[in-house]
């Protein structure tokens, strides 16, 4: 009787330093019962993860009333997530904080006097220092003036040294021009200003902001200007996290148009990452929101640590393109952000939480509807403010 086939072998892994990155962002850390979710199956298993982001941190009102989500970071309830944050080190994941997102008020803290500024970062830069956070993610939904960002980007630099991460989590409008987004500055100008600072941009393609069922979205950001390797492809892990869910093997994705060459194909997202590796050689990676029920949405099931297993096997490892993958493909990256602007101006339409009458009302006004989606989305579907905002722009 001949000897069972061998397994087959699991592509090598790039190095944790290397690009494309993979990115999973952590915000809920208990289940229901209150019992902790474990990152550390990320580490048991050949994942392929290069970096974790604890979310979300607050800045409530009065100077060091801090809070990791609902509790303060050094409540009793996080002893584990910080010992597996120590483990996650110690075997070279870089794990980082985030700051602000959907619960507004944390840089608008920031914004004040410089005094103001103090009494509000210095406590932040302790929570930093004892949880030994190797990077800050800056997820700014609430409308400031580029210098809060500037001056929080500069103070973090100094005050941690250049190999701290600094990384901000815009919309894929907002790296786009002329789109609304939730931010009130430019990253335009950001970037021009500060890029030297930024280590990447964790870009959201979801929520109707963008689209990662095809290459289309991510296509006209290049063609803006941004370099690859600061442009992290931004995905919701599970269709319960938001609009724009994308299974990795498009078993759920029906039939979609992935390539600029007009055919349509079925596709899933590993095919759209696969081409973007191909397309863009300093491509910056993908991030999934959130870790806890990753996987949810695919068909069959994945547990959390297999989606990104699974995702791993595509954007982690060297494996060689299949032919024809880039067909139609641009393959030119250019170097100046905020240039002269050349995108096409109107974008496949993308997954959205509003009723489709709304939309089509704002674009019944002469709006098009990457913008009626992203006014919608600023102003939480509220037609008439969103109206206002057009007109106001």
């Amino acid at each position: 009787m001949p000897p069972p086939p061998p397994p087959p072998l699991q592509p090598q892994l790039l190095p944790l330093t290397s690009t494309p990155r993979l990115i999973l962002y952590a915000q809920t850390h208990h289940t229901p019962s209150g019992t902790p979710i474990s990152l550390l199956p990320l580490l048991t298993n050949p994942t392929g993860v290069t970096h974790v982001i604890v979310a979300a941190i607050h800045l409530n009102e009065g100077p060091g009333n801090i809070t990791l989500n609902d509790h303060h970071p050094d409540d009793k309830r996080f002893d584990q997530l910080w010992a597996e944050v120590r483990w996650l080190q110690g075997a070279g994941v870089k794990v980082m904080g985030m700051l602000g997102g959907a619960a507004r008020g944390s840089f608008e803290r920031l914004g004040g006097s410089d005094a103001e500024f103090n009494a509000y970062y210095l406590p932040l830069a302790a929570v930093i220092r004892k949880h030994n956070l190797q990077g800050l993610d800056l997820d700014i939904e609430e409308p400031v003036p580029l210098s809060t960002p500037l001056r929080l980007l500069s103070r973090l630099r100094a005050d941690f040294g250049p190999a701290f991460l600094l990384t901000l989590a815009p919309t894929a409008t907002a790296l786009l021009p002329g789109l609304p987004h939730l931010s009130g500055f430019s990253y335009f100008e950001l970037e021009r200003a500060a890029g030297g600072l930024i280590s990447w941009y964790n870009t959201q393609f979801y929520c109707g902001w963008g689209d990662a069922a095809q290459t289309a979205w991510y296509d006209a950001i290049m063609a803006a200007g941004w370099p690859a390797e600061k442009v992290v492809l931004g995905v919701v892990t599970n269709p319960g996290n938001g609009a724009g869910h994308v299974c990795i093997d498009g078993a759920a994705g029906g039939v979609r148009r992935a390539e600029d060459d007009g055919a349509e194909r079925k596709c899933g997202f590993g095919d759209v990452l696969r081409i973007l590796r191909a397309r863009y050689p300093r491509f910056g990676g993908v991030m999934g929101w959130e870790y806890f029920n990753a996987g949810g949405g695919e068909v069959p099931p994945l547990s959390p640590w297999a989606w990104v297993q699974a995702l791993g096997q595509v954007v982690r490892c060297s494996v060689p393109v299949a032919p024809g993958m880039v067909e139609g493909g641009r393959g030119v990256e250019r170097p100046a952000v905020g240039g002269q602007a050349q995108w096409p101006g109107q974008l496949p339409a993308p997954q959205v939480s509003w009723p489709g009458e709304d939309v089509e009302m704002l674009v019944g006004l002469g709006f098009g509807r990457q913008q009626a989606v992203a006014a919608l989305n600023v102003t939480e579907g509220n037609v008439e403010m969103a109206a206002g905002l057009l007109f106001g722009d």
